[in-house]
């Protein structure tokens, strides 16, 4: 008798088995358990239904990386991406070839992150031309910091700005080396005249990550300051940018 209720109970669960799986949706059959749990959380989803506030930065830069390479989700790809890199800043600062050494990037990938990299940097460009820019001191410091703040090396930006304080240009003066580089005030000088430019603020990064400046860079701002003072063109700030923090010389009393 133990033998009949086992082959009738095995009968039983085989018929209930077949019935339950034709009531399932066929494109849900072969999804694992947590696709079809978590349906309703995937980031895009989210983002439509509720959000951008929402979403972690790992989950909005996973909407750049679909899809993921096999085995793993686009989620776990960006945070791959930020723990090798440090920061959103850090991934878009690197190198093509550094990126395409993770799984999962090959360098159309890695060349379209720089691409969404120079588009954030037009965008917060765009943002200061349309404020005047004295009057909104955290816009350029935003706007520093994304441009300048992980760069490897160090890099002097001029911001000329017209009689409204509305910026003219936004441009990369010299190029340098991990602890310094070389700046030279009559080519900046040259530029505020061909420029017609009222005022003038400049910027360097520290890429040790402290923006304490050094007796050089004191130097440097009172050589710029003498220098447009001799033209009519007044040095509004001088920033120093890391990638959480900036210093500005006006701000100090220095200016």
């Amino acid at each position: 008798m133990t033998g009949v209720g086992q082959g009738h109970q095995v009968s039983q669960f085989k018929t209930n088995a077949a019935t339950h799986a034709a009531a399932v949706p066929k494109r849900f059959l072969h999804a694992p358990p947590t696709t079809r749990a978590r349906k309703q959380d995937r980031p895009h989803e989210r983002l439509v239904n509720v959000g951008s506030a929402s979403l972690s930065d790992a989950e909005l830069f996973s909407l750049f990386l679909q899809p993921g390479p096999p085995g793993s989700s686009a989620i776990d790809l960006a945070h791959d991406l930020l723990a090798q890199f440090g920061t959103l800043r850090g991934v878009f600062d690197a190198p093509i070839a550094e990126l395409c050494t993770l799984r999962g990037i090959a360098p159309v990938r890695a060349a379209q992150l720089h691409a969404v990299a120079e588009l954030c940097v037009s965008a917060l460009a765009e943002k200061t031309r349309e404020r005047t820019l004295l009057d909104a001191p955290n816009v350029v410091g935003d706007y520093l910091k994304f441009f300048l703040g992980t760069r490897r090396y160090e890099v002097f930006v001029c911001l000329y700005l017209d009689a409204r304080n509305q910026l003219l240009l936004a441009e990369e003066a010299a190029r340098g080396s991990v602890t310094r580089v070389a700046v030279y005030p009559r080519e900046i000088v040259r530029r505020a005249i061909a420029l017609n430019a009222a005022g003038l603020i400049v910027a360097h990064n520290h890429p040790s990550g402290s923006v304490a400046p050094s007796a050089n860079d004191r130097k440097l701002t009172q050589t710029l300051q003498d220098a447009l003072t001799l033209i009519d063109v007044e040095l509004l700030d001088h920033f120093v940018v890391a990638s959480n923090e900036v210093f500005s010389f006006a701000r100090q009393g220095w200016l």
